[in-house]
């Protein structure tokens, strides 16, 4: 087995059984560190009722990402697999990620949403799939029409990124 087959392997199987927003987020910054060689820290999320056409957004400047909580849960409802609804958020987080570590370019974000994708996961893994096609691939056909999405207040994620202890 090679060490891309061992990464793809591992990076797919950690991603397919990540239980919560924490667990995805330290796979989005693995795969970027794995990938383009690039990392930050002391990230948080916030989860924000949003227009179903916005995944995900980060403020420039900021230490925040926002996610779409209604598109989420949306893709949970809609769809059984646990591994489908964490590539949908693996997408959204590192897209917006790679926006903070400061390529603000949409082009060049989406380029390098796919090529992390595809070192990490192989090309045919449901995250590399939507990176390519687009994770709005997922609403296609599903009745979003009367959709009622109710306005929640906003909310941070706790316990989202590991803190780390500087020595000083």
């Amino acid at each position: 087995m090679s060490n891309d087959q061992f990464s793809n392997d591992a990076f797919s199987s950690s991603l397919d059984n990540a239980k919560s927003y924490a667990e995805v987020w330290a796979i989005v910054q693995q795969t970027a560190e794995y990938a383009l060689g690039k990392r930050r820290n002391s990230m948080m999320l916030f989860l924000d009722d949003l227009p179903l056409q916005l995944g995900a957004y980060y403020p420039v400047g900021t230490n925040n990402i926002v996610l779409n909580r209604a598109l989420v849960d949306v893709v949970d409802a809609s769809f059984t697999d646990k591994p489908t609804v964490n590539a949908l958020v693996y997408n959204l987080l590192l897209h917006e990620y790679l926006h903070s570590l400061g390529d603000l370019s949409e082009v060049g974000v989406r380029r390098d949403v796919v090529v992390v994708a595809k070192a990490c996961f192989g090309d045919a893994h449901i995250a590399t799939v939507l990176a390519k096609k687009s994770p709005w691939m997922l609403l296609k056909g599903l009745p979003l029409d009367g959709l009622n999405t109710s306005k929640r207040g906003m909310e941070i994620v706790t316990d989202f990124e590991k803190k780390v202890n500087y020595v000083v």
